[in-house]
């Protein structure tokens, strides 16, 4: 059921006059409603105002985006990085980029639409991308195969172990992770997967992800090799778009103490529901990850007449397959945790 509401949709959710608990969205820590992260918000929008419309590469440039840059460098272990205004904008620059004839582009199942060119479509399983890749290899050599991979694919086929990866000539392939349900949470300073995957010795890495999930800021970013970036910065896709906002750039960098206390936080609220759960194996769930999978729409209708409202939609449109997921957030209070988690072991003995 599609619900239209007037306010943000944060810990609580009102439809129609009645207040409902919210375990949805992708507010992973929390923040948009946070006080102590809105009042560092408001203060950089008095400082840089509410939008820059110029672009990057213009002869007047803020220094506030190469030291977020810098920072966003240094947290996820890459070389180099750049923002941009959202995260579809940073994995559509990319996709762009590789569509010339010297690449071949492969898309595993689950990719994000935000790296797909019009004409794309995921292979349906591994197997069948993995075998695509070898057989252009052994035929075409000069064409850089180009693999395109979600790192939290919520089938729990890539992070942390992407074993399916191992199978593949990764040392001929230019690999693309698109890391938006990952930077900001998994890893110890919640750095995402570029050091995980640098361990696989690929061709090239290049991680692309949105900063407005974990990190709370209408922003997209893409880390790489400093050459790569470089290029990317030079293009013309980058150079005629307006950045994201110099407010939510600084943002960035004034939280991290705020990103750490909130990640720390969810983290807890993981475990205590995981512990309070009496059968979590029913939840597809990736280790560390606040969202919990689920196939059985009928949970979905019991626990919103407990008065408890999921992500539960098709997506990416509306052909796709129904998503239904108990997403956890900083947020959320231990009652909280425990009033759904009492709705969950409800439902699953009866």
């Amino acid at each position: 059921m599609v619900h239209y509401i007037d306010d943000y949709p944060g810990r609580e959710i009102t439809i129609q006059g009645q207040k409902h608990l919210y375990f949805g969205g992708t507010s992973y820590l929390g923040l948009q409603t946070d006080p102590e992260f809105q009042n560092i918000f408001i203060l950089n929008i008095k400082k840089f105002g509410t939008n820059y419309g110029a672009s990057r590469n213009s002869n007047v440039r803020l220094t506030v985006y190469e030291k977020a840059e810098t920072l966003l460098a240094q947290i996820t272990a890459c070389e180099a990085a750049i923002t941009l205004s959202s995260g579809y904008l940073a994995g559509q620059i990319i996709a762009q980029n590789f569509n010339k004839p010297k690449y071949k582009l492969f898309y595993a199942p689950n990719t994000h639409s935000a790296l797909y060119n019009s004409y794309n479509k995921p292979y349906p399983t591994f197997v069948a991308l993995n075998n695509a890749v070898k057989k252009h290899i052994s035929k075409n050599n000069k064409v850089i195969p180009v693999v395109f991979i979600d790192s939290i694919d919520f089938d729990g086929c890539n992070y942390p172990d992407f074993v399916d990866l191992k199978d593949l000539p990764l040392d001929k392939v230019i690999l693309i992770a698109d890391d938006s349900h990952g930077i900001g949470i998994i890893g110890n300073r919640g750095e995402g997967v570029f050091r995980t995957l640098q361990k696989f010795n690929t061709k090239e890495l290049i991680v692309c992800c949105s900063l407005g999930k974990t990190y709370g800021i209408q922003a997209g970013a893409i880390l790489g090799d400093e050459k790569r970036i470089k290029q990317l910065s030079e293009t013309a896709f980058f150079g005629g778009a307006s950045p994201a906002s110099p407010s939510s750039i600084a943002t960035f960098i004034d939280a991290q103490p705020t990103y750490r206390s909130k990640r720390n936080q969810l983290l807890l609220n993981i475990g205590y529901f995981e512990k309070l759960v009496e059968d979590i194996a029913f939840f597809k769930n990736i280790k560390g990850h606040p969202a919990f999978t689920f196939k059985d729409a009928q949970l979905t209708d019991f626990l919103e007449k407990k008065g408890f409202i999921l992500t539960n939609f098709n997506y990416p449109e509306e052909s796709s397959s129904l998503m239904s997921r108990i997403v956890l957030s900083s947020h959320h209070s231990a009652s909280d945790i425990r009033y759904i988690s009492e709705g969950i072991n409800t439902y699953r003995s009866k």
